[in-house]
């Protein structure tokens, strides 16, 4: 007989990212076995579990890492898949170090290969594939600021309106105010719909406080989520976008604040490195009892 696999059994595993507090951070579920699941039973248990990203573990493709430490990881949303999630990327690393040991492990996505890297501190370090910028159409900014209730004024000029794509694809708009920023109250459908129209997975919402310290929000209607508290594949974009538009150093690390004003604060660090595309982003993870 199958077993079945629900959110009220211990076949799923919660785990909080980015932060060392089970209150904080970004939750999000493990499944380490989820080769009984179809796609229809995936969604089921992300939607039962109700956390923004659950993660799903089966066999890697023939000839990827060692055994043991290389899997294909898959994303469920509680409305859809999602082609890739930083967050229970950073969750799912975490809980195979407590299991298997520190070090590498490797995951085949949908966008692609991402090795992680667990150190002996539960810190798992992720690397992004290979990110990309494009420019948002004017009519689309103007949409979504209509739905986010911002007006021009309220962005940051020295930042350019763009999608960014590490994994998944953002739009980027930066609040010239960290009280911009804090006031989020926006018409979910109409955010949703836009989102829709151009494959976007959040809208990445940034206040910079210093040269590296940023403050960030993502509003992700499409998952059927008000707000994601921490984001990784954002992380990824963000730092990709800084380093093209010359915004940070070539080489640089970067500190982003997110969660804050949801009552979950997270820490994520951002790696950028000269002559590498590719952004590192780093966390912890820690078990929701």
């Amino acid at each position: 007989m199958k077993k079945t696999i629900t959110p009220d059994n211990g076949d799923v595993l919660r785990y909080t990212a980015f932060s060392s507090d089970p209150a904080g951070g970004n939750p999000a579920g493990v499944v380490l076995d989820a080769s009984a699941l179809d796609d229809t039973a995936r969604l089921a248990v992300a939607a039962g579990l109700g956390y923004s990203e659950t993660a799903f573990l089966t066999a890697p493709p023939e000839g990827l890492g060692e055994p043991g430490r290389a899997f294909t990881l898959r994303f469920f949303s509680p409305l859809e898949e999602v082609s890739f999630c930083g967050h229970a990327t950073v969750a799912t690393a975490v809980a195979l170090a407590e299991r298997r040991g520190p070090g590498e492990f490797v995951f085949a996505t949908a966008v692609g290969t991402v090795p992680v890297e667990v150190d002996v501190r539960l810190r798992a370090t992720l690397t992004s594939v290979t990110p990309h910028t494009e420019e948002a159409p004017e009519a689309s900014l103007a949409e979504a600021l209509a739905a986010l209730n911002w007006q021009p004024a309220d962005l940051d000029p020295a930042f350019p309106i763009r999608i960014a794509y590490a994994g998944a694809r953002h739009l980027i708009l930066a609040a010239a105010t960290r009280e911009r920023l804090s006031d989020l109250d926006y018409d979910f459908d109409r955010l949703a719909t836009l989102m829709r129209a151009h494959d976007l997975t959040t809208v990445q919402l940034v206040w910079r406080e210093s040269e590296t310290v940023f403050h960030v929000r993502d509003p992700f209607p499409v998952g059927g989520v008000v707000e994601d508290p921490a984001t990784g594949a954002a992380a990824a974009a963000l730092g990709a976008y800084l380093q093209e538009y010359g915004l940070v150093g070539e080489a640089a690390r970067l500190t982003l604040h997110q969660g804050v004003d949801m009552g979950r604060p997270g820490l994520l660090g951002i790696e950028l490195r000269e002559g590498d595309r590719r952004v590192r982003v780093t966390g912890t993870a820690t078990r929701i009892a």
